[in-house]
């Protein structure tokens, strides 16, 4: 039998910038301010694997013995770590539809979970979940996307998103209802064009669900599988809130492949005018004018102004989006600069999963988007530590007798003050 993997709770301190590695108690809290008027509560990602596309890949687990890829072997160690972690919301990806109806949600419900799930388009067997505990949240709305167009060539792939807008339990104060979005982005390497489309896509819908009446966004926290490295330009544009990708290869876009000979240029603009979302990754209005001002009202002045922005927004190569969002994870172990894994098979050892964050205002000053208004930010408390791939194969790999997805789930604890 192998040795199982230990997994730590790093507590962080924002006000200091300091990090202190706790062991033992996953509660124990003991550097971080204590604070009355805060909402805590935990988030974790894991794409479980679903057993079709497990079974249909599998020649990326021929390191595996046998016993350890059936569903009835994986299932009860994957909900055993949900259990054990109880987190307060679980972004879960590829989610099988079956497993998801006959076993996934009533064991999640019977923890205390309410569960949302959005399944892929087209015949593909999984989707994305976000559950929450009933006893920290209330519903408020139910936002799922769908990454495949027919009307738009390029969006020809079934991946999807889920956005839902949750209301904190609080007896004693008013609280901003908090933004939560899940998405598993196409793998091909070679097609960062639909990546990047498919990001646009998600940000859009998060910024219409996230939009306050004072024009303020709530917090947010975006979570999945994004089919990226980090310091890729697609992670550098969902950090940065902006990406020039003039003359960017278009497999370079998500920095898992690291030749880009022969490969075309990304296309300025990537997706054409009729998908409705602007180079700002927000929903374009479909007309200008509202039912109070129709067309003719307006002077030809206006037009021309519109119709330049119009075309000026059409030939830019600078994508932008309005969130100050921070990753949960560093990345690279400080000590060493060795790269923490969140994934590990036959084929690779990489990071492609995360959890972003709309940081307090004190920690993103400088940052493009810090001007858009905030209420009240998430403060990150503590993170559950990653591996290396070197500590991964001294148990071999994923998955393995204790460990049943390809992936490591990720775990966060915020606070929001109130």
């Amino acid at each position: 039998m192998l040795g199982t993997i230990t997994r730590h709770w790093e507590y962080i301190c924002n006000h200091n910038k300091e990090k202190t590695k706790i062991l033992g108690d996953k509660n124990v809290d003991p550097i971080c301010e204590d604070s009355e008027n805060k909402f805590d509560f935990s988030v974790m990602s894991y794409n479980i694997l679903s057993q079709d596309l497990l079974e249909d890949n599998s020649h990326l687990y021929r390191h595996c013995r046998r016993p350890v890829l059936h569903w009835s072997f994986r299932f009860p160690n994957i909900l055993k770590e949900i259990k054990h972690f109880d987190a307060d919301v679980l972004c879960l990806q590829e989610v099988q539809e079956d497993h998801y109806g006959a076993e996934i949600r009533p064991s999640l419900e019977s923890l205390g979970y309410h569960c949302e799930y959005k399944m892929r388009t087209g015949r593909k067997p999984d989707g994305c979940a976000i559950c929450f505990k009933h006893s920290k949240f209330s519903l408020l709305s139910v936002n799922p996307v769908e990454f495949y167009r027919p009307d738009v060539p390029l969006l020809d792939r079934d991946n999807v998103g889920l956005v839902l807008l949750l209301q904190p339990k609080i007896p004693s104060a008013a609280s901003p209802a908090i933004c939560v979005a899940n998405t598993h982005l196409l793998y091909n390497p070679r097609r960062g064009d639909i990546k990047l489309t498919q990001l646009a896509m998600l940000l859009a819908e998060i910024s219409s669900v996230a939009h306050q009446k004072d024009g303020s966004f709530c917090p947010i926290v975006m979570c999945g599988d994004f089919n990226s490295v980090p310091g890729s330009p697609l992670y550098s544009f969902i950090k940065e809130g902006k990406l020039n990708y003039e003359g960017l290869p278009i497999g370079k876009v998500s920095g898992q492949e690291q030749s880009s000979r022969g490969q075309r240029i990304l296309s300025i603009p990537i997706w054409p005018p009729n998908l409705g979302i602007s180079q700002n990754c927000v929903y374009e209005v479909q007309q200008v004018p509202k039912v109070e001002k129709t067309d003719s009202d307006l002077t030809q002045t206006e037009l021309d102004k519109t119709e330049a922005l119009v075309t000026a927004e059409k030939v830019s190569s600078n994508l932008q989006h309005h969130f100050s969002l921070s990753s949960v994870y560093s990345h690279y172990f400080p000590d060493t600069g060795i790269p923490e894994v969140t994934t590990c098979h036959s084929r690779s050892a990489i990071t492609v999963d995360y959890i972003f964050y709309s940081a307090e205002k004190e920690d993103v000053s400088g940052q493009p988007g810090a001007e858009v208004a905030l209420v009240g930010g998430l403060k990150l408390l503590a993170r559950l530590s990653l591996l290396t791939e070197q500590d991964l194969w001294t148990v071999n790999g994923l998955p393995n007798e204790n460990n049943s997805s390809d992936h490591l789930p990720l775990l966060a604890k915020f606070r929001l003050e109130l």
